[in-house]
């Protein structure tokens, strides 16, 4: 209905998933990288997941795309079957012969076995992916397991793929399905996309429409992030209605209103509309009637009642409380007492809100304060939370996992307890559920146990309880990969081990250079290396072994990490 209206040759913001208009962002690369090396590297499982909508099918349909001569697939879409019917459905696809007449499992599987041994022996991998596996039964699953028992000597037969919904995490999580869980080899939470990620995707797709990119203007960008945090699935079907809604009010432009009018016909839930400047001039007016009355009400002469300027204020629960009225009764002997901050000679500090609404209030209008703390995505808790770790921000600015792992950092993200949470002893980054169903993260830096106080960025506290009240349990973390148990690292090869080392190198020489497979022992690698052992006098051959391994192990114990403030 618009196209014409915008010039597109078609629609840019379709849910069907077209490859023609396929967004790769950083995110989506590194989930493909995972999926790609556990096609031709892994030799059990690949686990996939990611909230409805953050683009695992996409990513599923890009690796097909991309898969090599000598790849056979099985692709299973309907995830709720029986054990039995899994396994036929899984001979189907690969089109394993097997006479009908004679249906067993043990049939199929023998069937099955024989024809990967087949393929195995003519150069061919097998690989079965399976998509919403989150519906899996646990019959299934060890079905599945199972499967990974048909293998050779020296590899495995059939490589397999989870994809699911965060809930495939904890079902992996459960103690029935340990066997199964230990045999992943790669793994990788799929995120929505980062404010920037948010408008280049815009872009991209307005762009291969031949349409022009500029039609959402910043602030339009701005709400359409806040409203969908990022899921593209969110993304496509708001900004399509808000071009129609462009459309029918004959502007060539999309701003924050239409983006507002359109969220309330196709998102779920209640759209409250973020409109902080509103709200403040407002309850400035308020303020400034409330005290107009009182001071006829005293029939004294006062000084002119001066507003306070919010710039001044440290905290934005302070600027809250200071022109935010309040159902309490003011005598008039007591007019005098409402005055500046400058009158009073009190210096602004930040201001602890009380129980009931205060979280709440923070966790739901994350608008409202953007004079002061102008972004509390994900994207900035982990910028914070890297600052916190001594680590260098890219120039970019622009921060994911993948840039973490340069780093010789890594991403941890899991559910768990409170309790269990201080345990880790380090800066977390927690999600909240809001009330229009979107997501929240903030960074902690600080628990006081006496009060029960939870210390978020920039020194803002909030009680325990309810802080509880809205966390479901997720968190994400950093943390440095584990000292190797191996004698030694040697260039050319790819591990775990690879990325302690780097670590420990960007620790010595306060440097994080961004590299395309950190886990892999490169060149520029060795020269750091060979740099390291000129250093200290060491055998100048880049082989981390022996002397050199044993000097790197002893720096470790030097190195301090990011800390969580617990204090009485």
């Amino acid at each position: 209905m618009y196209e014409q209206h915008f010039h597109f040759n078609q629609l840019p913001f379709s849910i069907s998933p077209d490859p023609h208009f396929m967004y790769m962002s950083a995110r989506h690369q590194e989930g493909l990288a995972h999926l790609l090396y556990g096609i031709d590297f892994g030799g059990g499982f690949v686990a996939l997941t990611g909230e409805v909508g953050t683009g695992k099918t996409t990513l599923c349909h890009c690796l097909l795309q991309q898969l090599p001569k000598n790849i056979d697939m099985a692709l299973i879409l309907n995830s709720r079957l029986n054990a039995f019917e899994l396994v036929a459905t899984i001979c189907d696809e690969l089109g394993v012969t097997y006479d009908k007449t004679q249906l067993s499992l043990k049939y199929l599987i023998d069937n099955l076995n024989q024809y990967l041994l087949s393929a195995h022996a003519q150069g061919r991998r097998t690989v079965l992916l399976i998509d919403e596996a989150q519906n899996l039964s646990m019959d299934v699953l060890e079905q599945i397991r199972l499967l990974t028992n048909l293998e050779t000597s020296t590899t495995k037969l059939l490589r397999i793929i989870l994809v699911g919904q965060p809930e495939l995490k904890e079902l992996l999580a459960k103690r029935e399905l340990r066997q199964l869980n230990q045999r992943i080899t790669a793994r990788y939470h799929l995120l929505p996309l980062s404010f920037e990620e948010t408008s280049a995707y815009i872009e991209h797709r307005l762009s291969v429409c031949h349409g022009q990119v500029d039609i959402f203007n910043a602030k339009a960008l701005r709400r359409v992030y806040r409203l969908t945090e990022g899921i593209p699935r969110l993304i496509n079907i708001l900004c399509d209605r808000a071009l129609l809604g462009a459309y029918s009010k004959h502007s060539k432009t999309v701003n924050a209103s239409i983006v507002n009018m359109a969220a309330k016909e196709v998102l779920p839930g209640p759209i409250e509309l973020n409109l902080p400047y509103i709200r403040i001039s407002l309850a400035i007016f308020s303020v400034a009637l409330i005290n107009y009355g009182l001071f006829f009400i005293n029939k004294e002469p006062t000084e002119s009642l001066k507003v306070v300027n919010a710039k001044t204020i440290e905290s934005p629960y302070e600027q809250l409380q200071t022109i935010k009225p309040t159902p309490q009764v003011v005598r008039p002997s007591e007019i005098n007492r409402v005055t500046s901050t400058e009158s009073l000679n009190i210096s602004p500090t930040p201001t602890i809100f009380n129980p009931p609404t205060a979280f709440e209030q923070w966790l739901n209008n994350p608008d409202y304060f953007l004079d002061y703390y102008p972004d509390y995505s994900l994207d900035s808790a982990l910028i914070t939370l890297l600052r916190h770790w001594g680590k260098e921000i890219p120039e970019t600015g622009k921060v994911d996992c993948h840039s973490i792992v340069a780093m010789g950092l890594r991403c941890v993200y899991g559910k768990t307890t409170w309790r269990e949470l201080l345990l880790i002893k380090r800066p977390v980054i927690l999600e909240f559920s809001l009330n229009n169903s979107k997501k929240q993260h903030a960074l902690v830096t600080g628990y006081r146990q006496k009060t029960a106080e939870i210390e978020f960025k920039e020194n803002i506290k909030f009680p325990l309880a309810d802080v509880l009240k809205y966390w479901e349990g997720y968190y994400l973390a950093l943390e440095a990969p584990v000292m190797p148990t191996a004698k030694g690292i040697l260039q050319g090869q790819s591990s775990d081990n690879v990325l302690w080392l780097r670590n420990v190198l960007n620790n010595i020489d306060g440097k994080s250079p961004i590299v395309q497979d950190p886990t892999y022992y490169d060149e520029a690698l060795a020269q750091r290396v060979l740099k390291f052992q000129e250093q200290f006098h060491l055998k100048k051959d880049s082989r981390v072994e022996g002397d050199t391994l044993l000097r790197l192990k002893q720096f470790v114990h030097n190195f301090q990490s990011s800390h969580l403030k617990i204090s009485d």
